[in-house]
């Protein structure tokens, strides 16, 4: 006992002395601006892979360290470049896979941040800058968690590990899949760490039991064969305009909630969150309503939502007195634990289909499904993660749902059903991920890094 209370003494010392050099790295790789959509240089993707690589064998702990591709299926493409390093197991010692990812939201807006995007900057306790927290953070977590336990305990510990931290999840996960098949050896594990996740606030930390799925589109609503007067003939004439309008409204009730048949629903217990809470964490301001039904949580957790994220029509500044002949939109439909993406887009569909105004003419494409993902609780990686949460931030480990999705999981789950996934992160909820002024809690990562240095400790020390 003696001797493994000293071990844990010794990755608390590291971890903590090891804060300022992991932030530093990050401040690096914020500086990368890698940002992995189509449209955008795919150079400095490639370049980030390359400091994180770079990184991860200044670590000298791996037996192989690689930046590999896999295709895109369906298409010619090659997907964006993941790092990827494995350590075997020894003397009957579980192997722990760590994932992240390195590539990042674009910025969108440069005149609503604060400070430059990609300069990492320090204020009030927290880094800004893309990436930082989402998931930049989350590549930095395992390197220092790693670099703490080789400090306290030596290079020759058994604990099998992978790294895998991908270049693409922002952009989808496209090769994803069939990076896991292509890789399916070198990435097998008894317990599966994703760093892309949150906590409950800066002080309290969360394993994600539940998350849930999405599905987006692109669709086109088309009412005439060209663009029209709208002095001549408006008033007789549908414009594209008018039908995605009265459309797009059917999608909700008059509460705001969903109003689409065939969208299911999860029925579970919440715990409390007030309305104050959401309104100082999502910047709703005074006098704009919530939406939905039900506890704040069940409609965040466990219920469908749809949100219309894009729109392709005449701007303000090119604003003409014509009919509009057609509005294209983009719709992102969140999934409710419990139902298939597929199944859900489907729903969706078909209620546009069936509310379609004046006969206007609706297609479709660029559908994209990712499934939700319920984690199961009772393995005993569960309750070691949780144990080291607690010791990690001083404060008892929550289960909490996540509104957003992380699709990939339900890949992992196919190609590795026997390995325990554990769904963790360093973001609290302040931290803006995919907004402007996205930013890292200083804290809240100091206490991550530990919280999975101890894990690395216990895993490493189980018979």
């Amino acid at each position: 006992m003696t001797s493994e209370l000293s071990r844990q003494n010794a990755v608390r010392e590291a971890a903590a002395s090891g804060i300022p050099s992991a932030l530093a790295d990050l401040g690096g790789l914020v500086r990368i601006p890698s940002v992995a959509f189509p449209g955008f240089d795919a150079a400095p993707v490639q370049r980030s892979a390359e400091a994180v690589a770079d990184l991860v064998r200044g670590l000298d702990l791996f037996e192989s360290v690689e930046i590999k591709r896999s295709a895109i299926p369906g298409t010619d493409e090659i997907g964006q470049p993941a790092v990827l390093a494995t350590r075997a197991a020894r003397n009957g010692r579980p192997t722990i896979l760590l994932y992240a990812h390195h590539d990042v939201q674009p910025v969108g807006d440069e005149s609503l941040w604060e400070s430059a995007p990609f300069e990492p900057t320090v204020r009030g306790g927290r880094m800004y800058g893309r990436g930082a927290a989402d998931d930049k953070a989350g590549v930095m977590a395992h390197v220092a968690a790693l670099r703490a336990l080789k400090e306290a305990v030596g290079s020759d510990f058994d604990l099998g590990v992978v790294l895998f931290f991908e270049g693409e999840e922002e952009a989808g996960s496209r090769s994803f899949a069939q990076f896991l098949a292509d890789n399916a050896e070198a990435l097998r594990a008894d317990v599966i760490v994703v760093a892309d996740s949150g906590n409950w606030d800066a002080r309290t930390p969360a394993l994600t039991v539940s998350l849930r799925g999405n599905t987006r589109f692109t669709m086109t609503v088309r009412t005439l064969d060209h663009a029209s007067h709208s002095g001549m003939f408006g008033g007789a004439v549908p414009d594209a305009m008018l039908a995605t309008v009265k459309l797009l409204s059917t999608l909700w009730d008059e509460d705001g909630a969903v109003a689409v048949d065939g969208l299911h629903e999860r029925d579970a217990d919440t715990p409390e969150y007030s309305e104050e809470t959401l309104r100082d964490e999502a910047g709703l301001p005074a006098g704009v309503s919530p939406i939905g039904r039900g506890t704040i949580l069940s409609r965040i957790w466990n219920k469908p939502s749809i949100t219309v994220t894009g729109i392709d029509a005449p701007s303000v500044a090119n604003a003409s007195n014509t009919l509009s002949p057609e509005v294209t939109v983009v719709i992102s439909a969140r999934v409710a634990p419990g139902q298939e993406a597929r199944d859900a887009y489907a729903a969706v569909e078909a209620h546009l289909r069936a509310h379609a105004p004046f006969g206007a003419q609706l297609s479709f494409r660029d559908q994209d499904y990712g499934n939700p993902f319920l984690v199961d609780t009772s393995g005993w990686a569960v309750e070691a993660a949780r144990d080291a949460l607690h010791e990690g931030y001083g404060v008892e480990a929550v289960d909490m749902g996540v509104g957003g999705s992380i699709p990939f999981i339900a890949d992992l789950v196919e190609q590795f059903p026997a390995a325990q996934i554990l769904v963790t992160g360093v973001e609290d909820p302040h931290a803006r991920a995919h907004s402007p002024n996205e930013s890292l809690h200083l804290d809240t990562f100091r206490n991550a890094v530990l919280s999975e240095a101890l894990l690395l400790e216990r895993l490493d020390a189980r018979e």
